[in-house]
């Protein structure tokens, strides 16, 4: 924490518990070619679009890429369902990521292979409570990750994903502006180390990110010395102080295959192994030490919300229309304004 920050009363988010990791059952070959099969014909029928996040399970993100969907990062998800044709978009990752999506395509009818799928990120930011922090510091350029609620990206000037929070930051920092940053305090704590911002950081953290731990990151690298280290920002700065490389989803993808490193430790949540894998297949991968093993951990390097979507869960939206996301109009046509900054600035990186 900053000086400013401690002469300031931040708010602290209120403590929930992560649910237990509910991974769906494993499924025979013939009966995911038979989930398969059927969720090809209803997209179809129904001009749909699957979109998936790097988090969620392998089967999922391979039926996204086989039916002419797509998987990335929140930003570029939001960009592809802006502007793809399809009239339905299922998107498999956490809530948010649904709004975020119904924002963007408000004609679009938007699915999620189940509501329950929350994000601590946005749990930790609730609207009332981050609202009243901002007026009271109405001097402040407000500045929100992509991992919060519609209300929260409303009361935002700007929105920014992991990608850009450095750029964007950067180009507020050069008009002298000082900003109120939420919800990962980590993240905000990286952005504000290396760009010098005037800052105050909310006190959110990610559920997986949070459980890296760098004396198990020191044992691991000691065991496998010739292994890159790649750490997503959302890690508490002793993790980030290891790096070869600190990114998002996408940038650290890019960089399994551009570094000449043979094996690397990945500090992010496991499901980005499967891109990996695809971009670099002659790599190892090694998960990153997290705080404990099994029932000792709260994520096991895994979200447990980003579990809950399964072949199974994206069918039965497809042929009931459950899990329909809605977000209301004038509250969406105010989240759309920094939505549409973060998108603009985006395309001129």
């Amino acid at each position: 924490m900053n000086a400013t920050e401690s002469a300031i009363q931040i708010p602290r988010p209120a403590h929930f518990e992560a649910p237990l990791t509910r991974l769906p059952a494993a499924l025979s070959e013939a009966e995911k070619q038979s989930l398969n099969t059927r969720i090809k014909q209803l997209l179809k029928q129904q001009n749909a679009v699957l979109v998936a996040h790097y988090y969620v399970d392998a089967d999922t993100q391979a039926l996204a890429e086989d039916t002419g969907g797509f998987i990335s990062d929140s930003l570029e998800m939001a960009r592809f369902g802006q502007q793809h044709p399809a009239t339905t978009l299922i998107v498999a990752g956490v809530r948010f990521m649904g709004e975020t999506a119904k924002i963007l395509s408000p004609d679009k009818r938007v699915l999620m292979p189940t509501l329950e799928a929350e994000c601590s990120l946005d749990l930790s930011c609730p609207a009332e409570d981050f609202s009243a922090f901002c007026d009271a510091h109405p001097d402040h350029t407000v500045v929100v990750y992509a991992n919060t609620s519609a209300a929260v990206k409303a009361r935002a000037d700007w929105v920014v994903t992991s990608s850009i929070a450095v750029n964007v930051v950067e180009h507020l920092t050069a008009q002298g502006k000082k900003i109120i940053w939420a919800p990962d305090k980590y993240l905000g704590h990286y952005v504000e180390r290396v760009t010098g911002a005037d800052m105050l950081r909310w006190q959110g953290a990610c559920v997986v990110h949070e459980e890296f731990k760098s004396q198990g990151l020191h044992e691991l690298k000691a065991q496998h010395p010739e292994a890159g280290i790649l750490v997503h920002p959302e890690s508490p700065a002793d993790v980030i102080a290891m790096a070869d490389v600190v990114g998002s989803t996408s940038q650290l993808i890019k960089a399994v295959s551009e570094l000449p490193h043979p094996s690397f430790i990945v500090a992010t949540d496991k499901g980005i192994f499967y891109k990996m894998q695809q971009q670099a297949p002659h790599k190892t991968l090694l998960e990153a030490p997290t705080a404990g093993d099994g029932a000792t951990c709260r994520s096991c390097a895994h979200c447990p919300w980003m579990a809950m979507n399964s072949l199974e869960n994206i069918l039965h939206s497809l042929e009931t229309g459950q899990n329909e996301i809605h977000v209301d109009a004038a509250l969406g046509q105010k989240a759309m304004i920094p939505l549409n900054r973060m998108l603009g600035f985006s395309q001129r990186k």
